[in-house]
């Protein structure tokens, strides 16, 4: 009987110490964090390669999804996908936010006038949680994409100073991803979609932020 207790202890002891205590990271955005196109998403994609290089304590589950954006208006809204609940559900410590690359295709962002409020509905959804996670807003990268659809121009002219101006709002730490490439196409073959080299780039670089 006292070893069956003492076994249970002990068991109960690892588990706390290799599974309750790691600190949750939910990553939240479109198809550059979900891993599209690269072919092993689920190894290389940007969460994954940031899960490896922060190691066992933490937790880092991918919450993006293709073509979301930040606007409610817009074809395909975050704030209306299971994903942005699962998000909620998670109860993370940390929060990535990296959205607002889709809000600039032209059908899009004619709603832009509503960019800060939706914004401000889904940073303070993360705020409410009971977890009260420390919440990073990442500034979308660059891309070579123009015309009608995502569009580089309005990111950086019309989309970036919103999102700066929501995270100054709240005071909330900004991850500034926009140059990582350095206008560098091997890093995006498509024009918007970082390969695997690239999702390297990007979670090192949110790496470094979150261990500061």
């Amino acid at each position: 009987m006292r070893k069956t207790i003492c076994t249970c202890f002990c068991a109960l002891l690892m588990s706390v110490a290799f599974g309750a205590d790691k600190i949750k990271v939910a990553c939240v955005g479109d198809s550059i964090t979900y891993g599209a196109t690269i072919k092993n998403r689920k190894e290389h994609s940007y969460p994954a390669q940031l899960s490896k290089i922060l190691g066992s304590k933490y937790e880092v589950v991918n919450f993006g999804i293709s073509g979301r954006t930040v606007l409610s208006k817009a074809d395909y809204p975050y704030l209306k996908t299971g994903q942005f609940k699962q998000a909620l559900a998670f109860n993370p410590n940390i929060v990535l936010i990296k959205l607002g690359t889709n809000d600039t295709k032209s059908y899009n962002i004619k709603h832009v006038a509503d960019f800060e409020n939706d914004y401000d509905t889904l940073v303070n959804a993360f705020k409410n949680l009971s977890s009260n996670p420390k919440i990073y807003i990442c500034i979308p990268i660059d891309t070579f994409a123009k015309g009608s659809g995502i569009n580089s121009d309005r990111l950086q002219n019309v989309i970036i100073p919103l999102i700066k101006k929501v995270a100054k709002k709240h005071s909330l730490e900004i991850i500034d991803l926009f140059y990582t490439f350095k206008k560098q196409r091997k890093y995006l073959p498509d024009a918007v979609h970082p390969n695997e080299e690239g999702a390297k780039l990007l979670a090192e670089k949110i790496a470094k932020e979150i261990q500061k």
